[in-house]
């Protein structure tokens, strides 16, 4: 009688988040799946036109778009995770070596995560900007000239190299708190064993730091990857909803991008299933490469 009371506690505790879990995460899920195979799907109107497997799927692989946002969200992907993965690791180190200031500066780096996306994005396209940016003034300093990265008819490699440096500093300060409680809480002996020998720091950062950290690094890299295939506020944030610079609109535009454009149009027939589509196809892609980093991280991960 005892321990039923305590699991219906348990379950009237858990109930509040179950809720929000089943009608935020679970059924927006359950519904895409759905929505997938509906012909023709109106949401305002609620109708549609039967039932298919595969017409939805390949109307989204044709889109011209496709393509190019598949290619924008991979290029996002593997240039933005491994170069902000290893600059928060090496970061972190610094910030747990140095006494001085270091509530400072992990105030400094944890910034970007309580900040707006979008105000950050604004403010990042303000310092790229041609002729009055920070960026292009420090060229202009040192003798090198100014670089359209994100006005009229800014090309696509200059945008893009733009947004990257703004989603790699955007994402750091949620990877350096991670890997600072990791460093903390390794064990000092393995240290000082390290200093009795007169290792360099170089070999105590691959051999020892990096090993025991090898669980956290798995976990941000692949919470990473998800993020990264997800992103869409950086681009937002830096070229409005012209999705790159005036005058080559559309250059910068991802995958989820074109789910959100396909929602906008809920009055079109096949919009809602062409989104959900998109969605589907996005996280079997974000799945298969997950997959793979959990299996490669087997092999190299030490617990």
């Amino acid at each position: 009688m005892l321990e039923e009371k305590h699991n219906i506690k348990a379950w009237l505790y858990l109930a509040p988040a179950m809720i929000l879990l089943l009608v935020f995460t679970f059924y927006p899920i359950f519904n895409a799946f759905f929505l997938v195979f509906l012909r023709d799907f109106n949401f305002l109107a609620g109708s549609f036109d039967g039932f298919t497997l595969t017409e939805n799927f390949v109307y989204i692989l044709n889109k011209p778009d496709f393509k190019k946002a598949l290619l924008n969200t991979l290029m996002i992907v593997f240039v933005s995770v491994p170069v902000s993965v290893i600059l928060a690791l090496l970061i972190s180190a610094w910030l747990n070596s140095i006494k001085k200031l270091q509530g400072f500066f992990q105030t400094i780096f944890f910034l970007p995560y309580v900040t707006n996306a979008i105000a950050i994005g604004m403010a990042f396209a303000f310092l790229f900007h041609r002729n009055y940016g920070l960026i292009n003034t420090i060229f202009n300093w040192i003798g090198l000239p100014s670089i359209n990265w994100v006005g009229l008819g800014a090309g696509y490699w200059s945008s893009m190299f733009a947004l990257l440096v703004f989603i790699i500093w955007s994402g750091l300060a949620f990877k350096i708190m991670v890997f600072l409680s990791g460093l903390q809480s390794i064990d000092k002996q393995y240290y000082d064993a390290a200093k009795v020998d007169s290792t360099p720091r170089s070999r105590i950062f691959t051999k020892i730091t990096v090993p025991l950290l090898s669980p956290m690094i798995a976990y941000i890299t692949i919470t990473s990857i998800i993020g990264a295939f997800k992103e869409y506020t950086a681009v937002i944030g830096m070229f409005g909803v012209r999705l790159g610079p005036a005058g080559n609109d559309g250059a910068l535009v991802t995958i989820v991008a074109l789910v959100y454009e396909a929602i906008s149009r809920s009055g079109s027939d096949g919009a809602y299933s062409e989104a959900a589509a998109a969605s589907i196809i996005l996280f079997a892609i974000t799945l298969v490469f997950t997959l793979i980093n959990m299996q490669v991280s087997k092999k190299r991960v030490h617990f």
